[in-house]
C-alpha cells in the first residue's frame, strides 16, 4: 500500500510540474507576477486536485444520481449555482482570492505561532515507526482532521452568528453532488483558517494536507449526491453515506433540536443543534450523541425558508448578500 501511495505521489508531482511549466509559470510571468512563482506552483497542485475530483464526480457519482435519485430536481438553476461554487473552490480560485487578500495577515499569524513553538509537534511521531509508514501516518492525520471538522460543523450549527452564514449551505432545496462547496465565502475563510492552523499544530506535511483535503472533499461530494443510497447497518457506522448526510440537511431534523418545556401541557420549541455533523466518520456523532441512523430520505432545506418563505437568495451574489444581512441582523 505504501508503494502504491508513493507511486501515486510521484505521478501527481510529475503532472504538477508539467502543468506548472507549460501553463501557470508562463501566465505568472506574463502578468508580471514573477515574484510569486512558489505560490503559482502550489496553486497548480490545488488546480490539478480539483480537476481530478471533478472528473471522478462526473464519471462515478453522476451516474448514481441518474440511476436512483432521492428526489426530482425541479430547480436546475439552483444546481447551476452550486456548480459555480464547486468550480470556484475546487479549481483553486477561492484560494487565489484568499492569497491576494488575506495572505499577509495569515503569514503574520503563522509567524507568531512559530515563535510560540506551535508547529514543532508531529502527531504521527507519538507512535514509534509511524513516520516510516506513509499510509499509517496519513490515516492518523485523516482521523484527526475529521474530529476537527466535526467540531467546526457543530460550531456552525451551535452559534447563531455562524449559523447565519452556514445557512447558505443548508438552503439548497435540491441537493446534489455539487452542493458541498455551496458556502458563504466568510464561512469558508473561517473554516480554512481553522484547518490550516490545526494542520500546523499537529505537524501535517503540505503533501499530506492536500491529500487529506482531496479525500475529504470527494467523499463530501458523494455524501451530498442526490442518490437514494445507504451502506447497511454496519457500513453506516463505518463511513458517512448519502442517507446519513441527507438527514442532516432535512427540514427540521438536521439543524434543529426539539426542546420540551417543563410546563403542562408541554409545548415543544426548537433551538439550533441537530444531528449527523460528521464529515467522513460517523464515530464522532455516535460518541457525542448526535447520530441519527433512521432510514429516511426527507426533503432538504430550512424550516423558515419553507414555512414562511424567508429569502436565502437565488443566485451566488444574492446568497452572499443575504448571508451578510443575516449576520448583521437585517434579514
Amino acid at each position: 500500500m505504501d508503494t502504491l501511495l508513493n507511486t501515486l505521489e510521484d505521478l501527481f508531482s510529475a503532472a504538477q510540474s508539467w502543468l506548472y511549466e507549460a501553463v501557470f509559470q508562463p501566465i505568472a510571468f506574463n502578468l508580471g507576477l514573477g515574484g510569486f512563482l512558489m505560490e503559482a506552483f502550489n496553486g497548480t497542485a490545488w488546480f490539478l486536485v480539483g480537476l481530478l475530483q471533478i472528473m471522478v464526480m462526473l464519471i462515478f457519482i453522476k451516474p448514481l444520481e441518474l440511476w436512483r435519485p432521492a428526489q426530482s430536481v425541479i430547480d436546475k438553476a439552483a444546481v447551476r449555482v452550486d456548480v459555480l461554487y464547486t468550480l470556484l473552490h475546487r479549481l483553486g480560485l477561492f484560494k487565489l482570492l484568499m492569497f491576494l487578500s488575506l495572505e499577509p495577515l495569515f503569514d503574520d499569524v503563522i509567524g507568531v505561532l512559530r515563535v510560540w513553538g506551535v508547529g514543532t509537534f508531529h502527531l504521527d511521531q507519538i507512535w514509534p515507526g509511524v513516520t516510516d509508514t506513509p499510509m499509517v501516518s496519513f490515516i492518523i492525520y485523516l482521523v484527526a482532521f475529521d474530529l476537527v471538522n466535526y467540531w467546526i460543523h457543530r460550531g456552525q450549527h451551535q452559534f447563531n452568528w455562524w449559523w447565519n452564514l452556514h445557512a447558505v449551505h443548508h438552503s439548497q432545496r435540491h441537493m446534489t453532488m455539487w452542493t458541498d462547496n455551496r458556502n458563504h465565502l466568510i464561512d469558508s475563510v473561517l473554516v480554512d483558517f481553522i484547518l490550516v492552523f490545526a494542520s500546523l499544530a499537529i505537524g501535517v506535511a503540505p503533501s499530506q494536507f492536500i491529500l487529506i483535503v482531496a479525500v475529504t472533499q470527494l467523499s463530501e461530494s458523494f455524501q451530498h449526491a442526490n442518490v437514494k443510497l445507504w451502506f447497511g447497518q454496519i457500513g453506516e457506522r463505518l463511513w458517512i453515506s448519502p442517507r446519513f448526510h441527507r438527514l442532516h440537511h432535512s427540514i427540521g431534523i438536521g439543524h434543529e433540536t426539539i426542546i420540551w418545556e417543563k410546563q403542562f401541557p408541554a409545548e415543544p420549541s426548537t433551538v439550533l443543534g441537530g444531528h449527523n455533523f460528521g464529515v467522513l466518520l460517523p464515530w464522532w456523532d455516535m460518541l457525542f450523541g448526535t447520530a441519527n441512523f433512521e432510514l429516511r430520505y426527507e426533503p432538504t432545506g430550512i424550516r423558515d425558508q419553507v414555512e414562511s418563505g424567508r429569502d436565502y437568495g437565488d443566485g451566488f451574489w444574492a446568497q452572499q448578500i443575504q448571508g451578510v444581512k443575516r449576520l448583521l441582523g437585517r434579514a
